[in-house]
């Protein structure tokens, strides 16, 4: 049986890392699929916030990258009529754009597509956690603006939207109608075996807390708040901080604030880590903090209970009830002083319970790695994707 062809276009793929998860949640699915599927993906030339292309990259050809192929365009191949051109000479059955609001690669392709320039295929769409009240906060009049002008247009007419959870799946119908064809198909986490995570994490002592916040510098991933959290926290702490610098203003303001914590309170920023490096990073930690104001999955995340560990998070991901499982905290973040209060204990935890919060994370990661009915759901999303469009 011939593979399906499914043409992706993506604002970043590997090697970037900079963008964050949705470059994670890509290359997992084609690692996954690869075999099955025939994944031709189209994407920019560099990572994000760089000036330089790759080093090392062919660009504006295809090359085998893994087990999928890859054009990497430079900006002066970004417009609709270079974009009409791979359309017109890549085999695909499927079209894969993986945002909601990205310019070059979701709204070219569907602007070509409204305009019948392009053959007629089934389109997917992954908002990527878009949709979010909170997401949508930033940069509000603009991208409700947006929004209504595509629906007026009719951009997003006949096409399939993938939802990474029920809750992203009532986003989007909230925006689009509740008739609309959602496919909700988490996004599928790197495959991790038992025998890979054996490695033991360092001691965790009473009264200290090494703290670990990894993500994107803005104002999404809420470094601000879980600084001013830390504030009041008795104890040795070392809070440590990894992330691309998306938003040069908001870490002034951040700044400001590390300025203002006591002494004992150490807090230092290590500049970007690359995905190679996040295993490593989070073994050195006793938690990992993000109070995001909102992740359609979060990589950074699973990654953590792959190390064994534990997490203390908003509720503004899908990741809930993690108390109850014993492998962190989900929190609403109207409630700041219910991070502080399991900030304190975690400082005042000792080992012996640690290792229990740690061993339970590192199993929890592992049961979701190796989830196939997960796996079956993304299978799902590009073969039904044939037959709702026929």
């Amino acid at each position: 049986m011939e593979k399906l062809k499914i043409l992706t276009f993506a604002d970043y793929y590997l090697p970037s890392y900079k963008a964050g998860g949705p470059i994670q949640t890509l290359a997992n699915l084609v690692e996954r699929f690869g075999n099955e599927f025939k994944f031709r993906i189209i994407t920019r030339d560099r990572d994000f916030g760089n000036n330089e292309p790759h080093f090392g990259i062919n660009v504006n050809s295809w090359q085998k990258v893994g087990k999928s192929e890859v054009v990497y365009l430079v900006p002066e191949k970004l417009s609709l009529l270079f974009l009409r051109h791979w359309f017109q000479v890549t085999e695909h059955n499927v079209v894969y754009l993986n945002s909601f609001f990205s310019y070059h690669f979701t709204i070219k392709p569907l602007l070509l597509r409204r305009l019948h320039l392009i053959p007629n295929k089934p389109y997917i769409v992954a908002p990527r956690g878009e949709f979010s009240s909170n997401a949508l906060g930033l940069k509000k009049l603009k991208k409700r603006v947006y929004i209504q002008i595509a629906k007026a247009f009719g951009l997003y007419r006949g096409i399939i939207w993938q939802a990474s959870s029920i809750y992203e799946e009532e986003d989007i119908r909230r925006w689009f109608g509740k008739n609309v064809p959602v496919i909700v198909a988490p996004n599928l986490t790197r495959l991790v075996h038992t025998e890979d995570h054996l490695t033991t994490k360092g001691k965790k002592e009473i009264g200290s807390l090494k703290i670990l916040f990894l993500g994107r510098i803005s104002k999404m991933k809420n470094l601000h708040g879980a600084l001013k959290m830390l504030n009041g926290i008795e104890g040795k702490i070392q809070f440590t901080i990894y992330g691309p610098m998306e938003d040069k203003e908001y870490w002034a303001e951040c700044q400001k604030t590390i300025n203002e914590l006591p002494k004992k309170i150490k807090v230092r920023y290590r500049g970007s880590a690359d995905h190679q490096q996040v295993d490593t990073i989070m073994r050195e930690h006793d938690l990992f903090f993000l109070p995001t104001l909102g992740e359609n999955f979060g990589h950074v995340i699973i990654e953590a209970f792959f190390a064994g560990c534990p997490v203390l998070i908003s509720d503004q991901t899908p990741w809930r009830e993690l108390e109850a499982k014993g492998v962190g905290w989900d929190l609403s973040l109207d409630h700041p002083e219910r991070f502080q209060s399991t900030l304190k204990k975690c400082v005042e935890m000792d080992q012996n319970e640690y290792t229990k919060w740690s061993s339970r994370a590192r199993e929890y990661g592992l049961l979701v790695s190796q989830d196939d009915g997960i796996v079956e759901q993304n299978r799902k999303l590009f073969c039904n994707a044939l037959q709702i469009n026929e």
